[in-house]
């Protein structure tokens, strides 16, 4: 039996020839990342394990992003732990104030994470990587504090679920509102630790960006990893950037899958995830009458440069609308300046909108965008569990840039003008 590319990656990394779905594998790793939240806990761990030093400085990543710059002072001292570590171990890839960026948008733009590699993170998101074709997953802390002491780590090969793309995104559309709709099909935990494999001609029509956003949120779907092969986009971003030689892996021809769903991307609409769960979606024009109090634009999953250019399109010599409060994030530094160098800051001052350093704040109620009771933000986050952002009867509408946008410009959500 053939092999999809989530299973040559893991057969690669273990040194066998072939594994299958529900094999334990004890597999070599390429990166480590950690953020500030989690990289303090993973220290301890370390520490109480007896560990004295990393299998190799130039394969771990800690990124201080949830709380930099700190919010208070428990910020402050698990941001000065994760430094004394990063400090003491020589860690290359430690990313503070002033280079830091949202992990998820940083690690690809600096070439950190390539095709071919296996990657753990103590954090859920870090499925992100896949767009790249590479194996990348969330793990817990303690997972984190083996890995960057043995560089190795235990996986169940995961089943897959095949998603065959076809068409092209209508105008206003893009990743978020494809992966949206595939949460809204399945549900939360419809690819329960599967692979999602995305394939078809489809997916030439997607950019870099969008795939990054669709990879993602399959944790959203519960899936172990999302995954893309690697085509010439993926060659063309990676060209230059990635600090190791790329590895190209393909899905056999008989590779098994559990499922198969087609996906037409010109049948997708601009949609929201409405309260209180990522899979409870509806087309934006269905919604046009739910009055917002917030609108973020940022996020791992929609803070990178195209969502910045969507929300510049969309605002660009308009004013958001009396009572709304909107906050845009670049995801990274360089996002940042390139947003100063296109004049895009000035135009979102001018909008009516605050800009934020890179940071995860606002997306798990931490800062810079806290919600009270009543309330209701539209974001384009990844998720809207209750309480997400602030109080436990406040209101999270997760949405792509350019419905955010919308919505920034009329305080109800809205359908962005295709």
């Amino acid at each position: 039996m053939g092999m999809t590319m989530t299973q040559k990656i893991l057969a690669a990394h273990a040194g066998l020839d072939s594994v299958v779905a529900g094999q334990l594998i004890n597999a070599k790793l390429d990166i480590v990342l950690g953020n500030d939240i989690t990289t303090p806990v993973a220290v301890n761990e370390f520490k109480k394990a007896g560990f004295d030093g990393v299998f190799d400085k130039d394969r771990i990543a800690i990124v201080l992003d949830h709380f930099v710059p700190n919010k208070d002072i428990k910020a402050a001292e698990q941001s000065k732990q994760c430094r004394e570590f990063a400090c003491a171990h020589c860690v290359s890839h430690f990313y503070d104030v002033g280079k830091m960026g949202i992990e998820h948008a940083l690690l690809p733009e600096q070439g950190v994470v390539t095709a071919g590699d296996c990657i753990i993170g103590a954090d859920s998101h870090t499925c992100t990587y896949g767009a790249l074709g590479a194996f990348s997953t969330g793990v817990g802390s303690t997972d984190m504090a083996a890995g960057m002491a043995t560089g190795m780590a235990w996986f169940k090969v995961p089943a897959a679920i095949k998603f065959e793309l076809s068409g092209k995104l209508p105008a206003n559309c893009s990743g978020k509102d494809v992966i949206l709709t595939i949460i809204g099909m399945i549900g939360v935990d419809g690819a329960l630790y599967r692979s999602m494999e995305f394939c078809g001609e489809g997916v030439a029509n997607l950019s870099m960006d969008d795939r990054l956003c669709i990879c993602n949120m399959a944790i959203e779907a519960g899936a172990k990893n999302g995954i893309f092969p690697v085509d010439d986009i993926t060659r063309a971003y990676m060209a230059g950037r990635c600090e190791r030689t790329p590895v190209e892996y393909t899905a056999d021809d008989d590779a098994e899958y559990e499922q198969i769903i087609k996906i037409d991307l010109s049948t997708i609409v601009p949609t929201v995830a409405c309260p209180h769960l990522p899979e409870n979606t509806h087309p934006a024009a269905e919604l046009t009458d739910i009055k917002v109090d917030q609108v973020v634009i940022g996020s791992c999953t929609n803070g990178r440069m195209e969502d910045m250019e969507t929300a510049y399109r969309i605002l660009n010599g308009k004013k958001i609308a009396d009572g709304i409060r909107c906050i845009i994030i670049p995801g990274t530094m360089q996002i940042y300046r390139d947003c100063v160098e296109k004049g895009y800051i000035t135009s979102f001052i001018d909008a009516g909108a605050v800009v934020s350093t890179p940071t995860c704040g606002p997306c798990l109620g931490g800062y810079m965008g806290i919600l009270a009771a009543g309330e209701r933000c539209i974001a384009t986050t990844n998720r809207n569990f209750v309480g997400r952002m602030g109080h436990v009867e406040s209101e999270v509408y997760l949405a792509s840039p350019a419905t955010a946008a919308a919505s920034a410009l009329t305080g109800y959500i809205t359908n962005p003008e295709v």
